[in-house]
C-alpha cells in the first residue's frame, strides 16, 4: 500500500518544518534543546496536522537512543511492557526514546506503567496530544515533562509546503505538475491550518488533474471540489469545540455581530445546531437580560423556528437572533444578583423564613407574637406596602443593583418614587 504524501514528505531539517516558529525558530528554547542533543521528556499539544509527529520523528533521528512508537488509540499495557523488556538488551543499551502519539487515550494505569522508567531516565518520552494535557495526562507524568503548544499553521507557510510537495511528486512520478498560485492558495486556506490535509488535497488534485502526456494541469475547479469543506476543524468533545462556542458567546457579549456570525457559521458548518442555539439563549438572558428583557422570548422563538426547520434553513432565524443580541443594550445585573444570592446560601447565610411569609396559619404555644400578619400588597396604594421579606439574619442584604441602561433605570425611578 502506498504511503500517504504527508508521510513521504517528512522534513529532514528543522528549517524544512513549516509553522511553529514560536517553538523552533533560531534562538527559541525548544530549538536549542533539540540542537543540544540532551532531550528531556516532552509533551506536544495542539491540533492535528500541525507538525507534532514530524518534529518528534526528527528529534528521534538526532538521538542515539532506540526509537519505539506507540499510538494511544491501539496500544495496550502489554505493548508498554514489551518496550520495557528491551531496556536490558543490546538494542536498549543507550536507552529508549518512546514516541507516544495520542497519549490522552492511555488510561491512568497505562501511564503509571511508564512512570518508573521515565523517572530514572531509561525511557525518554515524547508524547503528543490533541487535547489539553493538563486535563488528560497523569500529573506525575506532567511534572516530569515539558509541555509545548503547537498552533495551526498559517496559509503562507502551508503554501511553501504545497509547492515543495508538488516538486516531490514530480520527481517521484516523473511528471510535470502545472498548478497556479490561486490553486496553491486555495489548498493552503482550505485546509484550516492542517498541513496533512493540504498534502492530501494536493495529491488528490494531481490524481484528478487533466492529463497531457507527462503534464498534469491542476485547475481551480478541481481544487475547489476537494477542499471546499476541509477548513471545518471541529470535534464536539475536544478543545476546538469549547474554543468556538466561547468565542461565539463572547463576541455576542462584546456586541460584535461580524465575529459572532463567523463563529455561528463555524458551528453550523460543523452541524452543531444544539450548541449554537443553547449559547444564543444563554447570552440573551445573561448578557442582554434586563436591559431589553423582551429579547428573551424573541430569541427563544428564533431558536424554536431553527430547530423546527433544521439546517440549512435554520441559519436564517439564528442569524437574525445573533445580530439582535449583538445590537441590543447589555446588562448582567440579573446574573450578578442571583450569583450573589447563591453565594449567601452556599455560605449558610439563610435564617428562618419570616413568620408573615410562612405557609401556615396557626402558631405554636411558644410563639411570642400570635398571627401571621402578612400584608397583601394589592390592598394598598400603588400595590405596595413596606414589610420584611428577607430572613432576620440577612434582612438588610442587597443583591440586585440596577444597570445603567434606560430600561432598568426607568424601573428604578418608578420604585424609588413609590417606596419613598
Amino acid at each position: 500500500m502506498k504511503t500517504p504524501l504527508a508521510d513521504r514528505f517528512r522534513p529532514r531539517t528543522l528549517d524544512d518544518i513549516v509553522g511553529q516558529s514560536h517553538l523552533i525558530a533560531e534562538g527559541k528554547p525548544l530549538r536549542r534543546i533539540i540542537e543540544s542533543g540532551e532531550i528531556p521528556n516532552l509533551i506536544f499539544y495542539g491540533p492535528s496536522g500541525v507538525g507534532k509527529t514530524t518534529l518528534a520523528t526528527y528529534i528521534a533521528g538526532k538521538t542515539k537512543k532506540t526509537l519505539r512508537k506507540l499510538n494511544g488509540t491501539t496500544a495496550s499495557t502489554s505493548d508498554i511492557k514489551d518496550i520495557v523488556s528491551q531496556l536490558n538488551t543490546f538494542s536498549g543499551l543507550n536507552g529508549i526514546l518512546l514516541y507516544l502519539d495520542e497519549i490522552q487515550y492511555f488510561n491512568k494505569k497505562q501511564q503509571q506503567t511508564l512512570l518508573e522508567f521515565i523517572e530514572n531516565g531509561s525511557i525518554t518520552l515524547i508524547a503528543s496530544t490533541t487535547e489539553n494535557p493538563y486535563f488528560y495526562v497523569y500529573n506525575a507524568i506532567l511534572s516530569r515533562s515539558t509541555v509545548f503548544e503547537f498552533k495551526n499553521v498559517e496559509p503562507p507557510e502551508i503554501e511553501k509546503a504545497v509547492r515543495r510537495a508538488a516538486k516531490l511528486l514530480e520527481e517521484e512520478q516523473d511528471i510535470q505538475i502545472e498548478i497556479g498560485d490561486d490553486c496553491v492558495r486555495k489548498i493552503a486556506v482550505g485546509c484550516g491550518g492542517d498541513v496533512r490535509k493540504a498534502m492530501n488535497a494536493l495529491e488528490l488534485s494531481v490524481i484528478a488533474a487533466d492529463r497531457d502526456g507527462k503534464r498534469r494541469v491542476v485547475t481551480g475547479e478541481i481544487v475547489e471540489g476537494l477542499v471546499q469543506r476541509s477548513a471545518v476543524r471541529y470535534d464536539r468533545e475536544g478543545d476546538e469545540h469549547y474554543d468556538i462556542v466561547s468565542a461565539y458567546q463572547k463576541s455576542m457579549r462584546g456586541s460584535d455581530p461580524n465575529a459572532a456570525l463567523h463563529y455561528l457559521a463555524r458551528l453550523l458548518e460543523a452541524g452543531d445546531l444544539p450548541s449554537a442555539c443553547r449559547r444564543l439563549m444563554v447570552c440573551a438572558c445573561e448578557d442582554v437580560g434586563l436591559a431589553y428583557p423582551q429579547i428573551i422570548p424573541i430569541v427563544k422563538s428564533c431558536v424554536d423556528i431553527a430547530q423546527a426547520v433544521g439546517l440549512p434553513e435554520a441559519r436564517i432565524p439564528l442569524a437574525d437572533a445573533v445580530i439582535m443580541v449583538c445590537s441590543a443594550p447589555k446588562s448582567n445585573s440579573g446574573e450578578q444578583a442571583i450569583d450573589a444570592a447563591i453565594s449567601d446560601v452556599r455560605r449558610g447565610n439563610t435564617g428562618g423564613i419570616p413568620r408573615q411569609l410562612q405557609n401556615k396559619h396557626y402558631d405554636g404555644a411558644d410563639a411570642k407574637i400570635k398571627g401571621q400578619h402578612y400584608l397583601y400588597p394589592h390592598d394598598y396604594p400603588n400595590h405596595y406596602i413596606q414589610q420584611q421579606y428577607l430572613p432576620d439574619a440577612i434582612k438588610d442584604r442587597i443583591y440586585y443593583h440596577a444597570g445603567d441602561n434606560k430600561n432598568e433605570q426607568a424601573f428604578k425611578a418608578y420604585w424609588d418614587k413609590i417606596k419613598k
